[in-house]
Formats: structure tokens, C-alpha cells, sequence
């Protein structure tokens, strides 16, 4: 499987502070890669290196085929984020929002007018679609956001905690369209601080104070570090951090 975010000895520095020190990992097509962390641990900096918002002190990274140093513009084009806090405008209708992002997208009219359609169908929001955003359930704005992030058809769509204080029905659907978007060849970039979030990744990386401290499927870093769940390794391996 070809690799669509490939990344090596990625070091990013604040003055004497390493915040990213030299990691290194790919994420295969239609892959769901976990990326998880205590706050502080770099996961941040290290999305913002891989999506061209913020220069690598050193090593390499290439997203979608694109070095992330010299063709950023490219990396984004070819990307989806979804950003922690709700990134859509809030004043605006559903059926503004998603013209609004497909324009910035690049889409034709008409790709708008066909993808927005399909969007507004399938998360059954027809009733709601000349609504402002701010009036939707918080469930409802998450996984519009989600969707509208995937409204190009990028190759790769990063993830910054998606189901922060959703219902837990709200994550399952949620999760139920990470898998959609994986089947279609999307990779998907997660992070979450929900380790049994966590288990539904093809594999996951562990960053410990800017270095990754543990890489592999679920089952393989349960089997290593001879623990029940994800959330005993992750809590083993953070602890010393702490």
C-alpha cells in the first residue's frame, strides 16, 4: 500500500525547546491512524507541520505525494481538517457553509450544487438545511463539519478530536463515517483523548514529550506492553512525562 503521509526524523524547535523531536512514521492509503498524546506531548505541532501551516526545524514530511516544506499550497489542496473547535461559521445557513467551503474547495456549481445535495442527504439534515449552523445540535454540527471536510475529496482528512463532547450514539455514527471515508480511500488522521476511541484505528502512534513512544495496531501495543486496553498502555507510557 502506498504510503500518503510519510515522515522522517520531523523535528520542530521553539528557541531551546523541542516541541517535536525527530519523528518518524508513514500512514498507508485508506488507513485510520490514531494520533495520540497527553496535552502538551507535540501532537498540535506536529498537524501543523503536516499540513503547511508551520515550517519543520528539520528532517522531511510529505503528504499526499507533496513535500510539506516546499509545496504547501499543494499539500492543502489535497487535504481535509477539521479543526477541534467547530470550524464552520456559525451565522451562516448549512446549504451557505457548504457553497462556501466547496467555492474555497475550488468545486464547479455544479460539483457545489451535486456534492452539497448528496452531503445534506445522507446526514438527513434536509429539514434543516436553511437553518443557521449555530441552531443545530452540537452531534449535528460535528459530523457536518466532518462532512464538509470531505466535500473535495481529499486524499487525506486530519482530525483534531472530532467527538469532543458529543454523545456517546453521536461518536458511534461519527466513527460509523470515519470508516465510510476510509472505504472510499480517504486516510483518515485521527487524535482523540477517547481511548476506546482509539481501538477502532488500523494503528495508532503514542507521542511522549515530542518523540513517538509506541507505534502499531491496538492489539499489537496491548500485546507488547501485556496490558487489557489501550488506555493502560497510553497511561504506561505518559505516566513518566506526567
Amino acid at each position: 500500500m502506498t504510503a500518503v503521509i510519510d515522515v522522517h526524523e520531523l523535528t520542530r524547535r521553539f528557541g531551546r525547546f523541542t516541541a517535536v523531536d525527530a519523528i518518524s512514521f508513514d500512514v498507508k492509503a485508506g488507513e485510520v491512524f490514531g494520533f495520540l498524546g497527553a496535552n502538551g506531548a507535540g501532537k498540535t505541532t506536529a498537524i501543523r507541520m503536516l499540513i503547511g501551516l508551520l515550517t519543520p526545524t528539520s528532517g522531511r514530511a510529505s503528504v499526499a505525494g507533496f513535500d510539506v516544506l516546499t509545496r504547501a499550497e499543494d499539500v492543502r489542496r489535497r487535504i481535509g481538517y477539521m479543526s477541534q473547535r467547530f470550524s464552520l461559521y456559525q451565522d451562516l445557513t448549512v446549504r451557505e457553509n457548504i457553497t462556501l467551503y466547496g467555492g474555497i474547495y475550488g468545486l464547479s456549481d455544479a460539483e457545489i450544487r451535486g456534492r452539497g445535495e448528496a452531503l445534506i442527504e445522507e446526514l438527513e439534515l434536509g429539514h434543516a438545511s436553511l437553518e443557521r449552523v449555530a441552531a443545530l445540535p452540537l452531534g449535528w454540527k460535528q459530523k457536518l463539519a466532518f462532512a464538509v471536510a470531505l466535500l473535495h475529496r481529499p486524499a487525506v482528512v486530519f482530525l483534531d478530536e472530532p467527538t469532543s463532547g458529543v454523545d456517546p450514539i453521536t461518536r458511534r455514527q461519527f466513527w460509523e463515517m470515519i470508516y465510510a471515508a476510509a472505504a472510499r480511500g480517504t486516510t483518515v488522521f485521527v487524535t482523540t483523548h477517547y481511548l476506546d476511541e482509539a481501538e477502532y484505528c488500523d494503528r495508532v502512534s503514542i507521542m511522549v514529550d515530542g518523540r513517538i513512544g509506541a507505534l502499531g495496531t491496538p492489539d499489537e501495543l496491548k500485546r507488547k506492553y501485556g496490558d487489557a486496553t489501550l488506555e493502560e498502555v497510553f497511561v504506561r507510557l505518559a505516566r513518566p512525562a506526567a
